[in-house]
């Protein structure tokens, strides 16, 4: 898909943040929407299909952070938080309810246009993605409670870190999908994941040693050369 036929939404109270942004992503070969405020932004999203928005948190009336929610609810396109928040405790909470990456005020167009097409990139390579709203899933001999974050086996319950946790879900998302290392790092990781970072493969072979009779002969998460791993088998929802 050509940066010529995406559409990008700004949203912002700032009439000279929105003009700017429009001007220069314009520029840069998007199609670009502003809208002022939540309402606005809601009445365009209803009408018109994009494929990211470029989100203000801090705005008067209903904030980026509900509106936030709304869109995952409702359109489902990923978002860029654009905030003033130093806090990092604040910006994860953004992360948290469903924004894709985030950006502190002040900050240089060029950054924000290569967060953009980063985000767009992981989007669009990225197989359509399943959800998890089972309370459990089961492969093979294994049992994932997702409220407790908890697995079980045959001989018992195995403890997991909260990035194992992560990682299993995003296969169990994707089962019999090859998925490479940069889309894992962004199920896994999110925006804290940077290029040429080596902490999924790590990962990998720590959950291997937990859900594998013989980790070096991996039947569950298959390694594919080139191309990254897979979870191998069927996966069954219990809800």
């Amino acid at each position: 898909m050509s940066e010529a036929a995406l559409h990008l939404l700004v949203v912002d109270d700032h009439r000279e943040i929105r003009d700017a942004l429009h001007d220069y992503l314009t520029r840069n070969g998007y199609r670009v929407t502003a809208a002022a405020d939540a309402g606005a932004a809601r009445q365009t999203l209803a009408v018109t299909p994009f494929d990211l928005v470029v989100l203000d948190i801090m705005m008067p009336g209903e904030d980026g952070l509900a509106l936030c929610r709304w869109i995952r609810d409702r359109v489902g396109v990923p978002v860029i938080f654009l905030t003033a928040m130093a806090e990092p405790t604040d910006r994860i909470v953004g992360l948290e309810i469903g924004a894709d990456d985030y950006l502190v005020k002040p900050f240089e167009p060029r950054e924000l246009l290569a967060r953009i097409r980063a985000v767009l990139r992981r989007v669009h390579t990225l197989p359509p993605r399943g959800r998890l709203e089972a309370k459990r899933l089961h492969f093979e001999r294994w049992t994932l409670d997702l409220a407790q974050r908890e697995m079980s086996g045959p001989d018992g319950s195995v403890a997991l870190s909260a990035a194992e946790f992560e990682l299993l879900c995003a296969f169990l998302r994707y089962p019999d999908t090859v998925l490479s290392r940069d889309q894992l790092l962004e199920l896994v990781h999110g925006s804290e994941a940077r290029a040429f970072d080596r902490r999924i493969d790590i990962q990998v072979s720590r959950l291997r040693r937990k859900i594998e009779t013989d980790p070096a002969n991996p039947r569950i998460i298959k390694t594919h050369w080139g191309g990254g791993y897979a979870l191998v088998g069927p996966v069954k929802s219990e809800t």
